[in-house]
């Protein structure tokens, strides 16, 4: 996406088009591009698999969740890529990143916690847990 090397590329099944409102739960297989609106939790059907592409006029508001994300949209909700997420100049995450392996370009912005895959099951629980501040990263 960002550096000119070809990553892992799903054919795409499913388009949601830039004039189309969805209202509701995506689940697919293969790939998705997102160029419109979803309201509703986009989910791969399987974690070996799925590739999530929603583009800068792309908007989900929910819980996305794939082996691979490409984003250079809005997300409103809690990301999670099993293995990768590239995160595009535009692109804007309300909520948690959950990630294997993260590329960010400089102007991505995520309001919420970046959890390493790693990190997260190591990670304490109870108070403390909760009491981590949210990160907000900002290209320069």
């Amino acid at each position: 996406m960002f550096g000119g090397k070809r990553r892992r590329q799903a054919a795409t099944g499913t388009l949601v088009g830039a004039e189309t409102r969805i209202q509701g739960d995506i689940e697919f297989k293969g790939g998705l591009h997102i160029d419109g609106y979803v309201r509703g939790n986009v989910v791969a059907a399987s974690e070996d698999g799925g590739v999530l592409s929603i583009s800068e006029r792309g908007c989900v508001e929910g819980v996305v969740s794939a082996s691979h994300v490409r984003l250079n949209g809005t997300v409103n909700g809690d990301v999670k890529a099993t293995e990768r997420i590239e995160l595009g100049p535009r692109a804007r995450v309300i909520g948690n990143v959950q990630y294997k392996l993260i590329e960010m370009a400089v102007g991505a912005e995520v309001n919420g916690k970046l959890i390493h895959e790693s990190e997260r099951r190591a990670a304490p629980e109870g108070p403390e847990a909760a009491e981590s501040a949210p990160v907000k990263l900002v290209g320069e």
